[in-house]
């Protein structure tokens, strides 16, 4: 009979399969699964909190049961292949309906060379970069599935459908599920043949340029084949599933009178720590992390006072045994982000440090667009303090706390290459006196955080879309636009993988109640 048990348990037992099985009083011939682990480092003594399902009867999540489409039923738009995207794509085909996913970059492998290429030969190819292509910006930049959202039947589902799609059941129980970036293109590449089997579409290098809109209503879009240079008009509702780097797009609905409202942001830098360095601090031991436990990572967030506001300072997307990356998805622009493979077994470990950038800061409250060109403006000036390449501005962080210039750079995963730079030069002041101030109050925090290993590379500017499309709370329609689904991280409700394919499928559901009704 299924039944769960709860255990807290040192390392060595907890991932030691047969010292687990004994802690659990079955035996060899037992089935188990483990459907929640967490690891508890807040003491010296370090536990491992465990719940164990034995002799289960079912699954711990669900995936998605896709159906074949039925013509009689029409076609969805789908504008953009990320997780909202693919997601979306799937729940219509779920409701038999036909998604026809349209992609301005290219396919995962095809798009690996051109990611390669960037570091490699400074060059960005605008429609295919970490921003751009086959699975959204996770693909390669990490591949996280750590989400705040408490939808817990919606978050199941997703994990389960990467499950089901050739994910580690690992993500399953683990408080903070991550695929890694060598092993989700792959996953993705299934999704994908699975949503073609089913009588859908997934075009690649097809650039959507217009919005059909007739009598309020969205009828279709205008797209150009890359390739052949072909333009082409494909007809249906649109769910609008871009990423938050899509700025042509956003400009593109603007123009046409989707209804947009500029939103608030987080940026800073990317802050890189030796992996060892972090495995001492959080685990409290000069050896590290030892044979049994994970590459450690941590959370930071502090408020602090700069010239009269009240400002968030937070870490963002952490990255143990990881890798800061190029991340620019245009021409003269210098963007950092992070990433880890499945291992997590790289010697470094980073992540994002960002402060608030609240709208009102820029004084334009007729612009929907106004921070997107603040964000565009500040990659622009990371561009030119990196000499006109990819190699990043940097300063270590005992440097930046000082107002000093760094005179050296420091070790670093960052494959173009780092310039010496002093960062107070290249992000705003108040950014930069509140990464100060919120450093200080992290190294009380964690004892050795500050030091001359540690360096700081410019700039985190991605972290959420700059835009919100504003959207009807009970229909999903853009307010402006019936049949318009504005949906995921680029139409500002979602922020990551996994709350960007929740809200893919909401929208789908959407659209398909209404089709269907």
């Amino acid at each position: 009979m299924e039944r769960d048990v709860s255990l807290r348990l040192p390392p060595e037992k907890a991932y030691d399969e047969s010292r687990l099985r004994k802690a659990l009083g079955i035996g060899a011939d037992d089935r188990f699964i483990i459907v929640r682990r967490s690891v508890d480092a807040r003491r010296k003594d370090i536990f491992i909190d465990l719940t164990c399902r034995i002799n289960p009867e079912k699954p711990v999540a669900e995936g998605m049961s896709l159906r074949d489409a039925d013509s009689a039923r029409g076609q969805v738009v789908i504008v953009g292949s990320g997780p909202a995207g693919l997601f979306a794509a799937m729940t219509l085909l779920e409701n038999g309906i036909k998604p026809i996913v349209l992609e301005r970059g290219k396919d995962v492998h095809s798009r690996r060379v051109d990611i390669a290429r960037i570091s490699t030969q400074d060059v960005v190819n605008s429609d295919s970069n970490y921003s751009f292509g086959e699975g959204g910006a996770g693909t390669y930049s990490d591949g996280k599935l750590y989400t705040r959202s408490k939808k817990r039947g919606e978050n199941s589902k997703v994990l389960g459908a990467f499950v089901q799609f050739g994910a580690s059941e690992t993500i399953l129980c683990d408080a903070h599920p991550h695929i890694g970036t060598d092993k989700l293109p792959k996953i993705i590449e299934n999704i994908r043949n699975a949503i073609i089997s089913h009588g859908g579409e997934v075009r690649f290098q097809t650039k959507v340029t217009g919005l059909i809109i007739k009598d309020g209503k969205c009828i279709g879009v205008k797209a150009l084949e890359l390739l052949t240079g072909s333009e082409l008009t494909i007809e249906g509702p649109v769910i609008l599933a871009v990423g938050n780097a899509a700025r042509d797009t956003f400009r593109m609905i603007s123009e046409k009178g989707v209804k947009l409202e500029a939103k608030s942001l987080a940026m800073g830098v990317r802050l890189e720590h030796p992996q060892h360095l972090i495995d001492q601090i959080q685990y409290h031991n000069p050896e590290g992390r030892g044979k049994y436990l994970p590459a450690a990572e941590y959370s930071f967030t502090t408020q602090v006072q700069v010239e009269g506001r009240r400002l968030g300072v937070y870490s963002f997307c952490m990255c143990p045994g990881g890798f800061v990356v190029p991340a620019a998805s245009d021409k003269e622009q210098v963007v950092v982000n992070g990433m880890s493979p499945s291992n997590r077994g790289s010697k470094w470990a980073n992540s994002g440090m960002v402060v608030e950038f609240p709208v009102d800061l820029l004084g334009d409250d007729n612009n929907p667009l106004a921070m997107m060109e603040y964000q565009q403006e500040l990659e622009k000036k990371t561009y030119d303090a990196s000499n006109h390449t990819q190699c990043a501005p940097s300063q270590r962080i005992t440097d930046f706390m000082e107002h000093r210039c760094s005179t050296s750079t420091a070790p670093s995963s960052y494959a173009p290459g780092l310039t010496a730079s002093d960062l107070w030069d290249v992000l705003p002041t108040f950014a930069c006196q509140a990464l100060h101030d919120g450093f200080a109050v992290f190294s009380r925090q964690a004892h050795g955080f500050m030091t001359d290993e540690a360096t700081m590379i410019g700039t985190e500017t991605r972290t959420s879309a700059p835009v919100r499309m504003t959207r009807d709370p009970e229909t999903l329609e853009s307010v402006s636009t019936q049949d318009l689904f504005p949906s995921g991280e680029g139409a500002g409700y979602a922020g990551g993988i996994v709350s960007a394919a929740v809200d893919g499928m909401r929208c789908a559901e959407a659209a398909a109640r209404k089709i269907l009704s």
